[in-house]
């Protein structure tokens, strides 16, 4: 067996999985990142930026890279029922220069964040591997196996991070449990329509009697839309046929109703999201330690997948640069990054399950209160609060610059 030894070992290359080996490259370390996917040319779900996820790719100097590749920012949040204006969030409330949301591909700051991360000499990037085992010492994960075919290499590594996304590999192989939560009512179809060159310059949830819907711009001159159906409710809907299902769609987006019948010719111009709630009943053991929505798991409802995942790796630098110095890879070292930042993410677990109830649920009396709270939420100081949460979290993230050293190059495995 192929055999190589690194300081870190993260598995996933997604927004947590580059940010955080990025971090630790510019910490001195060395990084072997591996990646199932053998490139970015995928869909991927995750669009939107939050104002702290555009500071911690700005401090990292990728943001403006990833932003010259193309996208849209996104001035206002709307809630929109029967073409009347519930709700109207206006992120410019908020200080410059993160006053408004950004709707970016994801292969853009993926890109980015990979190249900056070729710029070290103790980068090593494993693409079109997977996981097959853990690697263990003295009881402890001391690295990963990963295949491609049947090839087989050992990665040797001080601790090793999952950030292998909601269904992790390394989670279940580490026996970590995950408690699952169906703290939402809905599923998600997404499907995207041509936008002809209209841009509304923000992300409206409209409703227009029946399941509402989430609609944002995509870059390039996409509109992305995002149907939500009861828990399960696809597989009845689609066996009525794919024509009957377009109508369905129609009627609960008339506003694009013509796109949506030009543009939806099959099944595979649809994606369902499985919409649920969820996290690791620990996020650290000896050795091992869980970012992103391997560890947590969130709702599509306020625009946070790629700002926690962000963050996430922000709050473990540090954590893993002492464990690295101290050559203590122990479960009571790795924990302090969970103790610090699990308050933080049952505070949007909470926060999305509010916002999911007021905006999303339907008939009886929520509909008839649902104007009269938006229009008191928008005059009570509750109305900032909120804002700066969506926008920064509940406890604003910095990256810890002063951790870094200055090191260029790359190599490949």
């Amino acid at each position: 067996m192929e055999h190589m030894e690194s300081d870190f070992c993260v598995v996933g290359g997604g927004p947590a999985g580059l940010a955080l080996s990025l971090l630790l490259l510019r910490s001195g370390a060395r990084v072997a990142l591996v990646e199932r996917a053998r490139s970015f040319d995928r869909e991927f779900r995750g669009e939107i930026l939050q104002p702290g996820g555009m500071q911690i790719l700005e401090q990292l100097g990728v943001l403006d890279r990833a932003r010259q590749r193309g996208g849209y920012p996104l001035r206002r949040f709307r809630l929109v029922e029967h073409e009347r204006l519930l709700m109207d969030i206006d992120y410019a409330q908020l200080p410059a220069p993160y006053d408004f949301l950004l709707s970016i591909p994801q292969r853009h700051l993926l890109v980015e964040l990979l190249a900056a991360c070729r710029e070290h000499p103790g980068f090593t990037y494993l693409e079109g591997r997977s996981v097959t085992d853990l690697h263990h010492e003295n009881a402890r994960v001391a690295g990963v196996v990963v295949g491609r075919g049947e090839q087989r290499m050992r990665i040797d590594a001080h601790v090793t991070v999952g950030a292998d996304g909601r269904y992790s590999k390394v989670r279940k192989l580490a026996g970590l449990g995950y408690t699952r939560v169906e703290a939402f009512e809905h599923d998600i179809l997404w499907f995207k329509i041509p936008a002809g060159g209209r841009s509304a310059h923000d992300i409206r949830v409209y409703r227009s009697g029946g399941n509402p819907v989430l609609i944002y711009d995509s870059y390039p001159d996409s509109i992305q839309i995002g149907w939500t159906l009861p828990h399960g409710g696809y597989k009845e809907l689609s066996s009525e046929g794919f024509p009957a299902l377009v109508r369905r769609i129609e009627q609960a987006v008339p506003i694009y109703a013509d796109e949506v019948r030009a543009s939806l010719t099959g099944p595979g111009d649809l994606s369902l999201l499985d919409v649920f709630a969820g996290s690791a009943d620990t996020w650290a053991t000896d050795g091992l330690v869980l970012i992103g929505d391997a560890a947590h798991t969130h709702g599509p409802i306020g625009a946070q997948g790629i700002n926690l995942a962000l963050q996430d790796a922000a709050v473990l630098h540090p954590v893993l640069v002492e464990s690295w110095r101290t050559k203590d890879a122990g479960c009571a070292c790795l924990s302090t990054y969970e103790r610090a930042r699990r308050p933080d993410i049952e505070a949007v677990f909470t926060l999305q399950a509010r916002q999911g109830a007021a905006m999303l649920t339907h008939g009886g009396i929520s509909d008839r209160i649902r104007p009269l709270v938006a229009r008191a939420l928008a005059h009570t100081p509750i109305y900032r609060k909120v804002l700066q949460q969506i926008a920064f979290g509940r406890t604003p993230v910095r990256v810890r610059a002063d951790l870094f050293t200055q090191q260029t190059g790359s190599r490949a495995a």
